[in-house]
């Protein structure tokens, strides 16, 4: 028991020290394409919190992962509409919204270069103007990053400021 905790820990360590190398998910994008401003923004819609930036684009623009990694999950939600969830280094995992379509199937591996879908406007975005929508999640929580000024501000220990982590890498 005490080899597999031990095991354990070095996984994690690993993923810890593991290097991200970013970029903007969007073809064509930068920073003058999405607001900081919106995330953690609430009020928001039927979402409550903002927990993401969007990042606008015209509708079927490529999308690519800002980090390469698994792509552990793809579906549909009333919210999201298509969605891909990738865990990438550092144990983040990565929301990709509203995507017009998804192209890479859940347990792949994805690079940076890989195609991961196209912007749309599928889910609480029909009928706005076309946008993907980015969330960053830590699967290692931050309590220190709790906001008690929101409703949901517990949440925020699990999430990651896109706009910040963009810039910075």
């Amino acid at each position: 028991m005490r080899q597999l905790f031990y095991f354990l820990i070095i996984i994690v360590i690993a993923g810890m020290l593991l290097p991200e190398n970013t970029q903007i998910p969007v073809n064509g994008a930068s920073s003058s394409d999405f607001n900081d401003a919106s995330f953690w923004a609430y009020p928001w819609g039927t979402s409550g919190t903002h927990k993401g930036i969007d990042i606008f684009a015209p509708e079927h623009t490529i999308v690519r992962p800002a980090s390469g990694g698994l792509v552990l999950h793809t579906g549909y939600n009333d919210v999201g509409g298509n969605y891909a969830l990738v865990l990438s280094a550092k144990w983040r995992l990565h929301y990709y919204a509203h995507l017009d379509s998804v192209y890479k199937p859940a347990f792949s591996w994805i690079n940076k270069c890989d195609v991961l879908g196209e912007v749309g406007t599928t889910g609480n975005a029909a009928g706005k103007d076309p946008h993907l929508h980015y969330s960053i999640l830590s699967i290692v929580p931050q309590p220190w990053m709790i906001d008690r000024e929101n409703p949901e501000g517990w949440k925020k220990m699990f999430f990651i400021d896109p706009g910040e982590y963009l810039s910075k890498n």
